[in-house]
């Protein structure tokens, strides 16, 4: 009688786990991934500055949102390009904005002292979640329209000459 018993609720046990597992993969596979060629996702978000950013409507420019966080190396690598990239092209039509994914506000605010970005930054927790974006750093290029243009999944060097050309193009 015992063992009938364990029997049962081994049965139950697995298929709570199986239906856990379904579920998990259900919902990994229809989590949004935004793409080159999508509309970006709207939102609204307070820089640092104090500054409101809304997609789609922020002044006509395009607008380069680059997820990042403090603990990721190539993070640290691309501000200072980054930074560059923002001061020469803000006269041009082109914003820059950093969102920090860091749930540490220390760890975001010690990032911002040491390295000093010369964009806008956030530190916002759920806005990386609307574009699908789970690794750092990953930067999206969006048209004054909120149409995503490009979609970079790496560090990237923003003083390199073909990102520079493709940057003019655009403006």
């Amino acid at each position: 009688m015992q063992s009938v018993k364990i029997d049962r609720l081994l049965r139950v046990a697995i298929c709570v786990l199986l239906a856990v597992f379904v579920y998990v993969v259900y919902a990994g596979i229809h989590q949004p991934v935004i793409a080159a060629g999508d509309s970006a996702p709207s939102f609204t978000i307070a820089t640092d500055t104090g500054r409101s950013i809304t997609l789609p409507n922020f002044g006509g420019k395009v607008l380069i949102l680059n997820f990042w966080a403090s603990w990721c190396p190539p993070c640290v690598q691309e501000t200072p390009s980054l930074s560059r990239l923002a001061q020469e092209y803000a006269s041009k039509g082109l914003v820059v904005l950093g969102v920090s994914v860091d749930k540490d506000p220390n760890a975001y605010q010690n990032f911002l002292k040491k390295y000093q970005p010369a964009f806008l930054t956030s530190r916002e927790l759920k806005l990386h979640e609307d574009f699908g974006t789970f690794m750092y750093p990953e930067t999206y290029i969006i048209d004054a329209n909120g149409k995503v243009l490009k979609k970079i999944a790496e560090g990237v060097d923003w003083n390199d000459p073909g990102i520079v050309q493709y940057i003019n193009s655009l403006l």
